[in-house]
């Protein structure tokens, strides 16, 4: 059964804590309530509400339906069973009763057995603090209530409490203790491995780059190796054969010089012969070159190598489209016959075309040896590669790989691929004549530059030295750095030292191609492309106008 029911008052700031053991309990503004409310809010005078205990637990069994009561927020119907925490709030007013039963029961769960009894301090605190006239009734209940509950442990039990406290603390330091004992052992072989990792990782870089050094050797081998190879495949249809005649003629009448006529020296046998040491009056000295008689013209032929740098323009040296400068034998017999060299016939043939190419010389340095001629544009054919020049300079250097590709020794060394008695068929047909013999190799499509392979032994600004092997007949050549492309021209062979032979840079070369008129592959390409056109947003052009 329960002891009472305790009802706490809220009437604005005003509150109050009321402890009610009776059955029956009125609240209203009556005289005769068990809880009169005296308050202005309401004007009538009634009984708002009526409970009654029934077996422990207190019921609404009346209440003035005018007042809009409500039970939680909900409207209160009869016969509800109030219950530990409810609140029953009047109307519109700030009028609210909460209810704390001393007992409760539940309604869902019973048992067979006596309820247990309420210890006396406990029901002696809970009227207490029902009756003290002080605002704060909840802490002055719990302090009884600890108090008196202080008061009936014994001290075994207190000791044994501190002793599972203590134990307990003890437990949570050692724990925690040995949690960051662990933590910090792991944290240092995290460490320790990570900077083992890191070493790894360190090592694991250096052979990386040292596969990756070893990687790039390896490229740089084959391609070294193959340099030769694809150069040859690539570019050697772009190197051509120069063929060559010049010959003297008198610098005042332009007629051709020729050795004397060994018949005009001749005694007539029907005339008496002078006696030892007389002059024959009629007889004149022979005096060398001449322009009159029946004489063998002065006529000599000439062989080099050339190489295409687009729009029909060739690079080769000066010596081999002018070789009289070279040979000191025809230049005293200029001086002596007051004679100069013309040029007669100057051709070129490239790789896989039978007709060769009349050649015009463009532009000769006397600085350096070399020289810049051109060809018919609309004859050059598509097969013919652009051989491409070298811009960077410091792509050259002593040790590095060089290629170059001419025509050494001239049609002998084309006659020398093939078979013994093919070649001596071709020499007895074609022997006599250099220039029949060269256009038989040009039909039969045998003329192809030699390739030779070497490396930079010296260099300065006006020469590079090199050990690809070539011989008389590959002045002119162009001279292949590892990037593929011409570095150089050579010009100079010496038989004594295969480490000797010599060319002059390209950019000598390439100053006297701009002189000519030559444009590179890529500014033709810049100027092919047409320029941007840039429209005009404000007044578009007149159709009738033209661009001036």
């Amino acid at each position: 059964m329960a002891a009472g029911i305790i009802i706490h008052i809220s009437i604005g700031t005003e509150k109050r804590t009321e402890f009610f053991s009776e059955d029956n309990i009125r609240i209203g503004t009556t005289s005769f309530c068990d809880l009169q409310i005296h308050t202005k809010k309401i004007e009538k005078d009634s009984v708002w509400l009526e409970m009654e205990n029934n077996d422990g637990i207190y019921r609404v069994i009346n209440f003035d339906i005018s007042l809009d009561i409500k039970l939680n927020q909900t409207a209160l119907r009869r016969f509800v069973a109030i219950g530990d925490g409810d609140v029953i709030s009047i109307g519109d007013t700030d009028i609210s009763f909460s209810f704390f039963s001393l007992a409760s029961k539940s309604a869902l769960i019973t048992t067979n057995r006596e309820q247990p009894h309420f210890a006396q301090f406990i029901e002696t605190a809970a009227l207490e603090s029902a009756s003290s006239e002080k605002r704060d009734d909840a802490k002055i209940f719990l302090r009884e209530f600890v108090r008196e509950l202080m008061r009936e442990i014994s001290w075994t039990s207190k000791l044994i409490a501190l002793v599972l406290i203590a134990g307990f603390l003890t437990g949570i330091l050692y724990l925690g203790f040995a949690v960051n004992k662990e933590l910090r052992a792991s944290r240092q072989q995290s460490e320790q491995q990570g900077e083992i990792i890191r070493k790894l990782e360190e090592k694991l870089g250096q052979t990386s780059d040292q596969l990756g050094e070893l990687d790039k050797t390896n490229k740089d081998l084959l391609k070294t190796v193959s340099l030769a190879p694809n150069l040859r495949v690539e570019y050697g249809n772009g190197v051509c054969l120069i063929v060559g005649v010049y010959d003297l003629i008198d610098k005042k009448s332009g007629k051709v010089l020729r050795y004397p006529d060994p018949q005009a020296f001749q005694p007539n046998p029907y005339e008496p012969q002078p006696m030892e040491g007389e002059i024959p009056q009629d007889a004149a000295p022979q005096t060398g070159l001449t322009t009159e008689g029946n004489g063998s013209p002065v006529e000599y032929d000439f062989i080099g190598t050339g190489f295409h740098v687009g729009s029909g323009y060739i690079v080769t040296n000066r010596h081999v489209l002018q070789p009289w400068e070279e040979d000191d034998l025809v230049k005293q017999m200029m001086r002596e016959a007051d004679g100069r060299a013309r040029i007669k016939r100057l051709v070129i043939y490239f790789p896989n075309i039978p007709q060769p190419f009349t050649l015009k010389i463009r532009q000769i340095s006397y600085q350096e040896d070399v020289a810049v001629a051109s060809i018919d544009l609309s004859a050059v054919s598509p097969d013919i590669p652009v051989l491409p020049l070298e811009e960077d300079t410091n792509t050259v250097a002593v040790g590095k790989t060089v290629v170059t590709m001419g025509y050494p020794n001239g049609p002998d060394r084309l006659l020398a691929m093939v078979d013994d008695a093919e070649a001596k068929s071709i020499n007895a047909r074609f022997g006599g004549s250099r220039q029949a013999l060269i256009n038989f190799l040009a039909q039969s499509r045998k003329i192809v530059p030699l390739t030779t392979q070497g490396a930079v032994t010296d260099l300065d600004s006006r020469r590079i030295v090199h050990d690809a092997k070539t011989a008389e007949g590959g002045s002119g050549a162009p001279l292949f750095g590892q990037s593929g492309k011409v570095i150089g021209v050579n010009f100079g062979v010496f038989t004594e030292s295969n480490a000797a032979n010599m060319a002059v840079p390209i950019s000598f070369a390439r100053d006297l191609l701009k002189k000519a008129g030559w444009k590179s592959p890529e500014e033709l390409k810049q100027e092919q492309s047409p320029p941007p056109q840039i429209a005009n947003a404000e007044t578009p052009p007149d159709k009738g106008t033209k661009a001036q």
